[in-house]
């Protein structure tokens, strides 16, 4: 992803919301929602998406944890590619993991993409809406976390699993030209998965 611009997005360990994510998308609302939605909501969710729950060929709730390493990308979308469908790629190295995705409907401009690494198992990659944006910076007064009810009507979220030998703590994000998100998990050196824990 060479030139244009390149902003790196800080990777939160410390989650402050143990309830978000606390109700399903399921398969029956995700039709009614994504009939009535609009175009942003359709490029976010649609076809090809990272963030779609359709992306790995049948509906899988992007809240949930998804071991996404334990499957090839050419394998695992396969039906995308074929129709030149999708702009997401992951893979191992013998360093690390990376995973690369297009942020679709301009999501990225709104600089609300955030990176958050839960008990050092589950990367999750959200943001919130440009207009629920504005809606909660209005009402400050509300505790209310958009992310703790119908989450699917103020935003999006993709949750991948972390693989065991992954050294969660020195996970990097960039977004390159406001539009391509890149997440490098590198390999716990060998004999420091324990120190890891212990620090």
């Amino acid at each position: 992803m060479a030139g244009g611009s390149k902003r790196q997005i800080e990777v939160q360990t410390e989650d402050q919301t143990p309830h978000k994510w606390c109700i399903s998308l399921g398969e029956e609302v995700f039709k009614r929602f994504f009939s009535q939605a609009n175009p942003t909501v359709h490029k976010v969710f649609g076809d090809g998406s990272f963030f779609s729950p359709m992306l790995f060929g049948k509906f899988f709730d992007p809240s949930d944890a998804f071991p996404l390493w334990e499957f090839e990308s050419d394998v695992l979308l396969s039906h995308l590619r074929s129709n030149n469908q999708t702009t997401v790629d992951w893979s191992e190295t013998d360093d690390g993991y990376i995973v690369k995705a297009e942020i679709p409907g301009g999501a990225g401009k709104s600089n609300n993409i955030q990176v958050h690494v839960d008990n050092g198992k589950v990367v999750e990659i959200s943001g919130q809406w440009k207009q629920q944006q504005r809606e909660s910076s209005k009402s400050s007064s509300s505790s209310h976390d958009w992310r703790c009810g119908h989450w699917w009507d103020h935003g999006f979220v993709r949750r991948l699993e972390i693989p065991d030998d992954a050294d969660f703590r020195n996970i990097e994000a960039h977004l390159y030209n406001d539009i391509f998100l890149e997440i490098q998990i590198p390999k716990t050196k060998r004999g420091t998965i324990a120190d890891a824990y212990v620090a």
